[in-house]
């Protein structure tokens, strides 16, 4: 059975930082790809970040390019979410994603097979 815990969401002020964390369990982590989705209220969920866990081809939603930093930790299973320079439109709610046996080639959220329980991120202004 796939499980995805997601920690390390908040409250933050505009320009501030924070780390989101998603231990996995129920698969083989070298071998697919792991995404970061959000959800604002009103909006559709969209892929803000997908981490290969076999090649180099990773994803980043332009709008979080050079704020936000996916990694991958193969000893513990876990991903992290590094975002900096939060703005107010980060606010949202941050659902890890997984497995993707499509790696980041696939970037819908019918690739991912799994979903976390979601974690809240608000940004203030």
């Amino acid at each position: 059975e796939v499980q995805l815990v997601e920690s390390g969401g908040g409250l933050v002020q505009a320009g501030g930082s924070l780390r989101l964390s998603c231990v996995t369990s129920g698969f083989i982590f070298r071998n697919v790809g792991v995404g970061w989705f959000r959800q604002a209220p009103g909006k559709e969920r969209e892929l803000v970040s997908c981490i290969s866990n076999f090649d180099d081809f990773d994803y980043y939603l332009d709008s979080v390019k050079g704020r936000f930093t996916m990694s991958s930790d193969h000893a513990k299973s876990t991903v992290y979410l590094q975002m900096t320079n939060l703005k107010p439109e980060d606010t949202a709610v941050y659902y890890c994603a997984a497995p993707s046996a499509y790696g980041c080639y696939g970037r819908r959220e019918s690739d991912f097979e799994s979903w976390g329980q979601g974690t809240q991120v608000t940004v203030s202004s």
